[in-house]
């Protein structure tokens, strides 16, 4: 099982996501982000590809869609917060944005 990383951990390893748009929950149990796409069609097919990785990896996002927005939340539920794997996820989620 992964780590649940520090408080300290978390600022310096997610500390470029932020200026990404991404925010941490006021736990830091939690990291979250919301993408706006042209239409539906374009923001279905992110998710289709978002999809993939989460089974690549094993490790599932939290979303919701609602027509042309997504808003994806990730955390490690066995470990309690955030781990590596969140941390690996939401950087490959930036490469595909």
């Amino acid at each position: 099982m992964p780590r649940k990383l520090s408080n300290k951990e978390i600022e310096e390893k997610f500390e470029h996501l932020l200026s990404k748009g991404w925010s941490f929950s006021e736990d830091k149990i939690y990291i979250q982000k919301t993408f706006v796409f042209k239409n539906f069609k374009e923001a279905f097919s992110w998710m289709c590809r978002i999809a993939f990785i989460a089974e690549e990896i094993n490790h599932h996002p939290n979303w919701t869609n609602v027509f042309k927005t997504v808003d994806i939340s990730l955390s490690t539920h066995d470990a309690g917060g955030l781990t590596e794997l969140d941390l690996n996820f939401a950087n490959k989620v930036e490469m595909e944005t």
